[in-house]
This record gives C-alpha cells, structure tokens and sequence, in this order.
C-alpha cells in the first residue's frame, strides 16, 4: 500500500506530471452506477471516479494526484475512507487538503445559499496543512486554508510564516495548493469568499521570484490568471460547475465535470491544461 501523504517524488526524467481535481463534494460512501444519475448525490459519486478512470486511461504518465479541497458535502469519516480507498487504488502518490465543506456543514440546503445554517465540523486527520512535496527540480508546498464554520478562506499568520521559512529554505520553483481562491474570479458572490487577507498573503510572496504556480479549487470553473509574475489556476470541480463572471449564485449546466493536468518542467517551466469527462 502506497504511504500517506506523498512527501517526495522522483521520475525517469525529472519532470512531474500533476493530476488535480477538486470539489468532488460527496455525500456517501456507496458508488453510484452509470444508470443511477439522476440525483446530484449520485452525480458527484460517478463522476469523481468517472474522471480517475478517465484521467489515468490517458496515454500520459501521471507521477502525484493533488485532491485541492472539498472532497466531502457531508463530514463523515465513512465517506473520506471511501475516497482514499479509491485514491489509494491507483498506486499513484496522492494528497489532500480541506475545502469549507470539510470542515463545515451546510444545513436547508433547499434553501438560498446566504439563508444556509452552517455548522462547524472537525477536520479530518487525513487533510494536510503546511505540507511539502519535493521533486527533484520542484517544491510543491499544501496549505489549508479553510476555516472551521466558515465558507470564506484564510491563509493565517503561521502559514504564510512557514511558506516563507520554505521559500527561503529551498529556492527550486515553487507551486502552492490551496482550496479557497487568492485574486478574484469575477463572480461577486464567490469572490465574497475567496481568502480574505489575500492582499497581506501576496505582500509576502512579492519577494520569492522562484514561486511560479499556485492552483486551488472553490470556484467551480476555468480560469488562468496572471499576478506578480504567478501563474494562478482555478480548476473545475469534478461535479457540478458554477457560472463564470456572475454576481449571483449560478449553475452553469453547459460545462461538464472537469479536472486539471499540469506538467512541471525541469526548467521551472509549467504547462497545464483542463479537460472534462467524456459523455
């Protein structure tokens, strides 16, 4: 059995191939059947281990999965053990890291999403915080930034003190995975609950020209942006997708479940791509 979490990889030629997915949002620990789709349960259930199946049946070496967050829409042990088998069953390296709904419960969902009871939960000993990969050419560095109760993220005083002290420690280029996003997607709504003290995270990350990408989940959609020389990538979820450029709370039923590939380069140079289930 693979051990748990991955803390180093190493490849033939140096160059590491990254699968993340995000947001897979489940509610059970039962499969769903391919006929059984017509609930969002079992939406999410399919296409989580649809996307695995589909992902690794490419003719592309995957050398570590990143999960980036909000992998359950019920805290419940039963569910991440479910999860982790599943992850574990691919015998690739893999992490995880909490998203809001890891660490919070959403009651009334019937209802609108600011009218929510939200109910504080424990994290799961299984999500990783302050957590570094290393490659032979790259430093992947994994934060938690959920906070219990909350929808909204942070990245607290310790995190970015210890993002700094690896920064400083190890000057290989540097991608960070966190859930919640760090510059705004131009969804009101959402960017209402993106990491709130994101203008002090990026005062401190001014000064390490060698942090090249940072990817997250939470947004539930496509986007690439540039920001002080930082390549940030908002990456769909494996289920349900949310409207780009909306104010309001939106489903964009026209995109399909999707998850990210991104290759990180011997020379500190990173390609990435998204792709969406096969139907």
């Amino acid at each position: 059995m693979l051990s748990y979490p991955a803390s180093a990889i190493s490849t033939p030629d140096g160059q590491v191939n990254i699968l993340q997915i995000t947001d897979l949002h489940l509610s059970s620990h039962v499969p769903a059947a391919v006929d059984e789709t017509s609930s969002e349960v079992a939406i999410c259930q399919y296409s989580f281990e649809a996307i695995i199946k589909q992902a690794l049946s490419e003719d592309r070496r995957c050398d570590l999965i990143i999960v980036t967050g909000d992998l359950v829409n019920k805290v419940q042990t039963e569910i991440y053990d479910h999860i982790f088998k599943v992850l574990q069953a691919t015998g690739i390296p893999f992490a995880c890291i909490a998203g809001n709904h890891d660490v919070t419960d959403e009651n009334d969902s019937e209802l609108p999403f600011f009218q929510r009871e939200l109910i504080a939960r424990p994290t799961d000993e299984r999500l990783l915080s302050r957590h570094m990969i290393e490659t032979e050419h790259w430093q992947i560095l994994l934060l938690d930034s959920s906070i219990t109760g909350k929808v909204a993220g942070e990245v607290t005083a310790t995190d970015i003190d210890w993002l700094c002290q690896q920064l400083e420690t190890c000057t290989k280029p540097a991608l960070i995975a966190l859930h919640h996003h760090v510059i705004p997607v131009d969804s009101d709504w959402i960017d209402q609950h993106m990491v709130k003290n994101a203008d002090t995270f990026w005062q401190r990350m001014a000064a390490f020209e060698h942090l090249k990408v940072i990817i997250s989940g939470h947004t539930h959609q496509e986007q690439v942006r540039q920001h002080q020389g930082v390549t940030v990538y908002s990456t769909p979820s494996t289920c349900y997708q949310f409207k780009p450029f909306e104010d309001d709370f939106a489903y964009d039923k026209n995109a399909l479940p999707g998850y990210r590939w991104l290759q990180l380069a011997n020379n500190g140079e990173v390609a990435s791509w998204v792709e969406r289930l096969d139907t």
